[in-house]
C-alpha cells in the first residue's frame, strides 16, 4: 500500500516531468521559426545570394549551440555578484544540471532557441553584402557577450534589472519593481534590431538600393522565378503562419516563443492560456491595422489604392514583437490595442528608414527593434494588479507599486520599463559599434564591389546561377507547361 509520503514523491515526479516536457516542446515551436525566418530572408534578396542566406539562417542555430553551451548560458544565468555578467553554469556540468527531471536541461534548451532568434534578426538585415567572416565575428560577439548580459540583467537571478531575484523586501528590485519583459520584446528583439541597425549603417546600403528604391533584377528573387504559379505571395503567406501562428497542430511559432515563457504548465494553465490569446489578438491586430494604414498612406501618396500583401505579413510580425513583453500583464483588449498601435510604429520607422536612404533588408530594425521598444514600453502601461500578481508579485505589495500607470500603479514599472529600454539601447549599440568598427577597419566587413555583382552563392559557395532570364526559364518548362502558363510578355 502506497504511503502518502511516496504519493507525494510521484505527484513531484510527475509534476517536474511535466513542466519539462513543457519547455521541450516549447523549445521545439520556437526553433521551427528559424525555417521561416530563413525563407523570408530568402524571399526578399536576389536568387544569386540564396545559398549564402540559408547557410547563414544554419549557423545561427549550430554556431548558438556551441556558443551558448561554451559561455553564453553562463553569462546570461550564472551567478552574478556584479548583475551583469554570469560566473558559472557554463559546459552543461551535471553538478549544474542534473536532477530535477531533467528541467535545468530543459531550460537550458529553451533559452538557446532564444539565443538564434536574436542573432537571426541581425543576419537578415545585413544581408547581400556581409562578409561570412564578418557574419561569423558578430554573431560570436552576440551570442557569447551582448546578448547573455542583457539577458542577465533583465531575467538572471541576480540581475540588475530582474524581478526573479526570489527577495521579498522591495529595496532588493530596481525602482522596487524590476522590468515587465515576459517573453523578449526588449530582451531579444530590441537586441537583435539595435544590433541590426548599427550593422546596417556601418555596411550601407546594397548597390541595387538607390534612392530608397530596391532595384532587383526582373525574376531576381528566389521564389519569383516559378512562371508556372508565381506563388512568391503564397509562399511568403505560408512562411509567415510557421513564424507566427501554424497550421496545423500543435501550433508552432511565436506561441511557443511567449506561451512556454511561462516556465512551466503545472499550476500555470490560466495563465499560459492568457498569455496565448493576447498573443493572437495582438498579432490579429497588428495585421490590419498595417494593413489600413499602410494601404491609406499609399494611395495618398500613390494616387490610387493599393493593398499589399507585405503590410498584412509584417502586421503580424509587429503585433507579434510588441505584446511579447506584456503577454502576461495585460487584458486582451489591451493587447488588442497594443497590436494595432504597433502598425503605426512599424510603418513609421519603416518610412523613416528610407527617407534616409538605410538599406534594411527584411525590415527588421522597424519590427524587431522599433516595436520591441514600444512592447516593452506598453507594458508599464496596461500591466494590471492581478495579472501582474499571477506572473510576478515578488513582494507584498508589489501589485499595487508595480502595476500599470492605466491600473494605478503610480508610475514606477513604467520608469523602470523605460529605464531597461535605454540601457539595452546604449550596452547593445555601443558593443555593436566597437563589434561592427573593428570588422570595418580591418577590412571583414563588407564585400567588394565585384563579388556583391556576382552575387555572394559563386563568389563564396561555387553556385553558378541557372536562370537568368525569361527566355532561360521557357527553356526548362516543357511544351505543356509553357502553353498552359505562358510567360508574360516583356517590352521590346
Amino acid at each position: 500500500m502506497a504511503t502518502l509520503e511516496s504519493l507525494e514523491g510521484d505527484f513531484l515526479q510527475i509534476k517536474g516531468d511535466f513542466d519539462t516536457l513543457w519547455l521541450i516542446i516549447g523549445t521545439f515551436l520556437v526553433f521551427i521559426m528559424q525555417a521561416g525566418f530563413a525563407m523570408v530572408e530568402v524571399g526578399n534578396v536576389d536568387s544569386k545570394n540564396t545559398h549564402n542566406i540559408l547557410l547563414k539562417n544554419i549557423l545561427d542555430a549550430s554556431l548558438g549551440s556551441v556558443l551558448w553551451w561554451l559561455v553564453g548560458y553562463g553569462v546570461a544565468f550564472g551567478s552574478s555578484p556584479s548583475q551583469l555578467i554570469g560566473t558559472d553554469k557554463f559546459l552543461l556540468r551535471r553538478d549544474d544540471f542534473g536532477g530535477d527531471s531533467g528541467y535545468n536541461y530543459a531550460f537550458w534548451l529553451f533559452q538557446w532557441a532564444f539565443a538564434a532568434t536574436a542573432a537571426t534578426i541581425v543576419s537578415g538585415s545585413v544581408a547581400e553584402r556581409c562578409t561570412i567572416i564578418g557574419y561569423i565575428a558578430y554573431a560570436i560577439c552576440l551570442i557569447t557577450f551582448i546578448y547573455p548580459m542583457v539577458v542577465q540583467m533583465a531575467w538572471g537571478s541576480n540581475g540588475y534589472m530582474s524581478p526573479w531575484l526570489g527577495s521579498d523586501k522591495k529595496d532588493d528590485y530596481f525602482v522596487g519593481c524590476g522590468v515587465i519583459d515576459f517573453a523578449g520584446s526588449g530582451v531579444v528583439h530590441l537586441t537583435g534590431g539595435v544590433a541590426a541597425f548599427v550593422g546596417i549603417m556601418f555596411l550601407g546600403p546594397r548597390r541595387s538600393f538607390v534612392n530608397g528604391t530596391i532595384n532587383v533584377p526582373e525574376y531576381g528573387p528566389v521564389f519569383q522565378v516559378d512562371l508556372i504559379t508565381n506563388n512568391i505571395s503564397l509562399l511568403l503567406t505560408l512562411i509567415y503562419h510557421v513564424l507566427d501562428f501554424g497550421h496545423d497542430p500543435p501550433l508552432v511559432g511565436w506561441f511557443g516563443f511567449n506561451g512556454a515563457s511561462t516556465l512551466a504548465l503545472f499550476n500555470y494553465g490560466e495563465l499560459a492560456a492568457k498569455v496565448l490569446v493576447n498573443t493572437t489578438l495582438a498579432a490579429g491586430s497588428g495585421a490590419l491595422g498595417t494593413l489600413v494604414i499602410g494601404s491609406l498612406v499609399d494611395t495618398y501618396f500613390l494616387g490610387r489604392g493599393i493593398i499589399r500583401l507585405e503590410f498584412a505579413n509584417n502586421g503580424v510580425l509587429c503585433g507579434l514583437v510588441a505584446i511579447t513583453a506584456g503577454c502576461a500583464v495585460v487584458e486582451p483588449y489591451a493587447a488588442a490595442l497594443i497590436g494595432f498601435f504597433s502598425s503605426f510604429v512599424y510603418l513609421g520607422s519603416s518610412k523613416l528608414l528610407l527617407y534616409f536612404g538605410i538599406d534594411d533588408v527584411v525590415n527588421a530594425v522597424p519590427v524587431h527593434g522599433a516595436c520591441g521598444a514600444y512592447g516593452v514600453f506598453c507594458a508599464g502601461l496596461f500591466a494590471t494588479k492581478h495579472n501582474y500578481k499571477m506572473s510576478y508579485n515578488p513582494w507584498d505589495g508589489s501589485v499595487d507599486h508595480c502595476a500599470g500607470v492605466f491600473y494605478g500603479g503610480g508610475g514606477s514599472q513604467l520608469a523602470a520599463n523605460c529605464a531597461f529600454i535605454c540601457a539595452v539601447v546604449a550596452w547593445v549599440g555601443c558593443s555593436s559599434i566597437i563589434m561592427f568598427g573593428c570588422l570595418n577597419l580591418i577590412g571583414c566587413l563588407r564585400i567588394s564591389p565585384e563579388v556583391e555583382d556576382l552575387g555572394l552563392d559563386a563568389s563564396e559557395h561555387g553556385i553558378t546561377k541557372i536562370t537568368k532570364s525569361l527566355e532561360d526559364l521557357d527553356s526548362v518548362r516543357t511544351d505543356e507547361e509553357q502553353s498552359k502558363f505562358p510567360a508574360p510578355e516583356t517590352a521590346d
